[in-house]
């Protein structure tokens, strides 16, 4: 099976997200592809957290209706920091004949040291030039296989301010996850907190 992986803390999952997932399972020809919520991050604070559980609850609502779309809980449920290696090396005793594709943009694929079979969009600033220059030299950095997808002007902070103001955050993110962000009034607190500071 051609799986592909696609990681980050989905704070919230957004139609940036989708839309990736989309674009990696059409120009990769994937069979499927799995948002990973990260647990606890081991390089940055996770911004206006609200835990991990419901990191993967919103991640649930946004894939659901697609079932070329999954959810692991696979560095949710493990202690410590999430690294993406041990990810990785659990993901491939799990399914060993899986072709597996870490799917990355590129201001995160720029800081890779040595990754095996990422898949590289476009994201921000960091274009296939920058990343490959980023890049040279790496070990498997010749394996990277580049895609691209629509510009998407969203981001998941983009969502979090626009629902700690009340503003609507509907088109943005998928209808579900509205409506999770809604009636537990998901990153109101948070950023009145910090606004007050």
């Amino acid at each position: 099976m051609r799986h592909g992986i696609l990681g980050g803390a989905f704070n919230p999952p957004h139609i940036g997200h989708l839309v990736l997932a989309q674009e990696a399972l059409v120009r990769l020809e994937l069979e499927a592809v799995t948002f990973m919520p990260m647990g606890h991050a081991p390089h940055r604070e996770i911004r206006d957290d609200p835990g991990a559980d419901v990191r993967v609850e919103l991640c649930e609502a946004a894939v659901a209706g697609d079932d070329r779309l999954r959810v692991s809980i696979l560095e949710t449920e493990r202690d410590g920091p999430s690294y993406t290696v041990d990810t990785l090396r659990a993901l491939k005793k799990k399914a060993a004949k899986d072709e597996l594709f870490w799917i990355l943009g590129g201001d995160q694929a720029a800081q890779l040291r040595s990754w095996r079979d990422p898949a590289v969009t476009e994201r921000g600033a960091w274009r296939r030039a920058g990343v490959h220059v980023a890049l040279s030299g790496l070990r498997g950095a010749q394996r990277i296989v580049y895609f691209d997808m629509p510009g998407i002007a969203v981001s998941s902070s983009l969502v979090r301010r626009r629902a700690a103001r009340g503003e609507p955050i509907r088109y943005l993110v998928p209808d579900q996850v509205a409506e999770l962000i809604e009636e537990r009034g998901l990153y109101r607190a948070a950023e009145a907190v910090a606004a007050s500071s």
